[in-house]
C-alpha cells in the first residue's frame, strides 16, 4: 500500500498549488502539519508557475494500491 501526504495551498492566482511527500510519518500530527504549512507560506519556501504560496489550503493522505508486473 503506497501512501502519499498532499499539502495543499492557494497560490498568488487563487490558484492551488500542491506539493507531495511519499510513505509520510504515521500517524500524522495536524498541530504539527498546520505548522509546518504556515512556515513554508511565511517563508516564501516554494514558488509556483502561478507564484508564491499566499496560504494553506489543506492536506490529505491518499492511500493507493499498486501492483507492479515484471513483462521482460
Amino acid at each position: 500500500m503506497a501512501k502519499t501526504l498532499e499539502l495543499s495551498f492557494v497560490n498568488e492566482e487563487e490558484g492551488i498549488t500542491r506539493i507531495s511527500i511519499e510513505n509520510p510519518k504515521e500517524p500524522v500530527e495536524l498541530e504539527k502539519l498546520k505548522t509546518a504549512m504556515q512556515e513554508i507560506v511565511a517563508a516564501n519556501a516554494v514558488a509556483s508557475k502561478s507564484g508564491s504560496l499566499t496560504s494553506i489550503k489543506g492536506a490529505k493522505l491518499v492511500e493507493r494500491n499498486v501492483t507492479d508486473y515484471d513483462l521482460m
